[in-house]
């Protein structure tokens, strides 16, 4: 049975957890703007946790593709200073810092994050050494914007990216290790489709997985709607993600995984 060690504390993955998104920049593909003032920060903590999450991801840094560059600092102060607001509101929250710095992750370890999440997969060359120094879980997400890849070939790559950066990571005593596709990270929509048929597959690496695809382009363009209205779309691969392998799903709309959590438990347990 799969878990997941956080504060020194032993969470289960018999049942898949949630992941809420708290973004606190303003240009977010779906909610930048939404939580800037430190009341709208705590009013989503709260809604977060009430409506199910195990853990909150917090982010300063969009990847929205057209959104302004964040610079280092700013991240940085950004992170520390919120870290420290939500803390001492909810002391006993379990946060992933979602930032691709090891400056910034070892700042945000510091102010009591438990986990990194970390959409470069591993290009700053010092963020290894920040993780095996203070033993966090580490999530280890597949980008691909700078090679794009042929459909057919994309899993046979991605394995091989996950297999020889794992190894790197293991070696360094690193084992709290979560495995991200990175649905929307230099894939194109039908690769991204490709992925959620085959996200299976990814359970051969022994890893837990993580599924973030919510309210993503890759279901506007589909449908032919904004990220605003793809909340049926976003139901529906989520839905499918657990039902290929996904343990941990990282999403806006709490309560609606959690219902969906709900029900294949029961069919499950049937």
């Amino acid at each position: 049975m799969k878990s997941l060690r956080l504060k020194n504390n032993l969470i289960s993955l018999e049942t898949p957890v949630i992941m809420g998104i708290l973004n606190i920049t303003e240009d977010s593909f779906y909610d930048g703007g939404r939580y800037v003032s430190e009341t709208d920060i705590l009013k989503r903590v709260e809604q977060i946790l009430e409506e199910g999450a195990t853990i909150i991801d917090l982010g300063a840094v969009s990847t929205n593709p057209n959104a302004r560059e964040t610079d280092e600092n700013h991240e940085f102060e950004s992170i520390k200073k919120n870290l420290r607001l939500i803390l001492s509101h909810f002391p006993n929250a379990y946060i992933s810092v979602d930032t691709f710095r090891s400056k910034v992750a070892e700042i945000a370890i510091e102010e009591g994050a438990a986990m990194i999440n970390d959409i470069s997969g591993g290009e700053d060359p010092n963020m290894f050494d920040i993780i095996c120094k203070y033993k966090v879980p580490y999530i280890l997400t597949h980008n691909n914007r700078n090679y794009p890849l042929k459909t057919k070939e994309l899993i046979p790559k991605m394995l091989n990216f996950f297999g020889n950066t794992v190894e790197k990571i293991v070696s360094r005593g690193i084992t709290d290790i979560i495995i991200d596709p990175g649905f929307g990270f230099g894939k194109t929509v039908e690769q991204n489709y490709y992925l959620v048929k085959h996200l299976q597959t990814f359970s051969i690496l022994d890893f837990p997985i993580l599924v973030g695809v919510s309210r993503k382009s890759m279901i506007s363009v589909v449908l032919g709607n904004s990220s605003a209205e793809s909340i049926t779309g976003t139901i529906t691969l989520n839905t499918l993600s657990l039902c290929h392998g996904a343990l941990i799903m990282r999403v806006h709309d709490v309560k609606q995984c959690a219902e969906i959590i709900k029900l294949l438990n029961l069919i499950n347990s049937l």
